[in-house]
C-alpha cells in the first residue's frame, strides 16, 4: 500500500477515536456537578445500588442546608455557591477512601459509605458541616440536617428504600430543631 492509500484508511479510524474520546469525556462530564465537582444524582445511584449489594453494613446519607435561601438571599448566589462547594468538599472528605458524596440538586447532599466504621464518624461529620465559610469579608453561617440509614437493616435493602428511610429519620432531626444529625 501507499502512503496515500494508508493515510486515506486511517483518517476514519482517527476521526472515530476522537468522537469517541469526546463523547467519554461528555458522558464523564454529565456524571460531575459542574460547579461541586461531585457526583450527579444519577451517576452516584448507580455506584450507591452496586456498593450496597456488595456492602451490608453501608451507609447512606442525606443532607440538606439549613436556611441556605436566607444565604442567597442575604449575600447573592456567589456566596450559595462557596456554601455549596465547601459543603460538597466536606462531605467528599468524611466519606475519603470508604464511600462516594453527590449533590442530588439545590442543597441537597447524599453519600454512600461501605465502611462507617473508618470514617471520623457523624458528629464530626455534623462538626464538619456546621463550620461557617468566609465569602467577600462576610462569615456565612453554615448548618445542615443529616439524615442516615442503613440498608443492611431494612426489610428490604435497596436504595431506594435507605434513601426513603434517611429522608425521614433527616425530617425527624429538621423537626427537632435544626442542626441534628439521626
Amino acid at each position: 500500500m501507499d502512503t496515500y492509500t494508508m493515510a486515506a484508511a486511517g483518517l476514519p479510524v482517527l476521526g472515530w477515536a476522537l468522537h469517541g474520546g469526546l463523547l467519554s469525556r461528555r458522558l464523564a462530564t454529565a456524571r460531575r456537578d459542574p460547579l461541586t465537582g461531585l457526583h450527579t444524582r444519577a451517576g452516584w445511584a448507580a455506584r450507591a445500588e452496586r456498593l450496597i449489594a456488595r456492602h451490608p453494613g453501608a451507609l447512606v446519607l442525606l443532607v440538606d442546608l439549613d436556611d441556605f435561601k436566607a444565604v442567597n438571599d442575604t449575600h447573592g448566589h456567589a456566596a450559595g455557591d462557596v456554601v455549596l462547594t465547601a459543603t460538597a468538599q466536606r462531605l467528599n472528605d468524611w466519606c475519603g477512601r470508604h464511600g462516594i458524596a453527590a449533590r442530588l440538586g439545590g442543597d441537597e447532599f447524599a453519600a454512600i459509605v461501605t465502611h462507617p466504621e473508618r470514617t471520623a464518624g457523624l458528629f464530626d461529620l455534623w462538626s464538619a458541616l456546621d463550620s461557617p465559610v468566609t465569602h467577600d469579608g462576610h462569615v456565612l453561617p453554615v448548618s445542615a440536617s443529616v439524615g442516615c440509614s442503613y440498608p443492611g437493616q431494612l426489610p428490604v435493602p435497596t436504595l431506594t428504600d435507605a434513601l426513603s428511610a434517611a429522608d425521614a429519620a433527616m425530617y425527624a432531626a429538621k423537626g427537632h430543631g435544626r442542626r441534628n444529625t439521626r
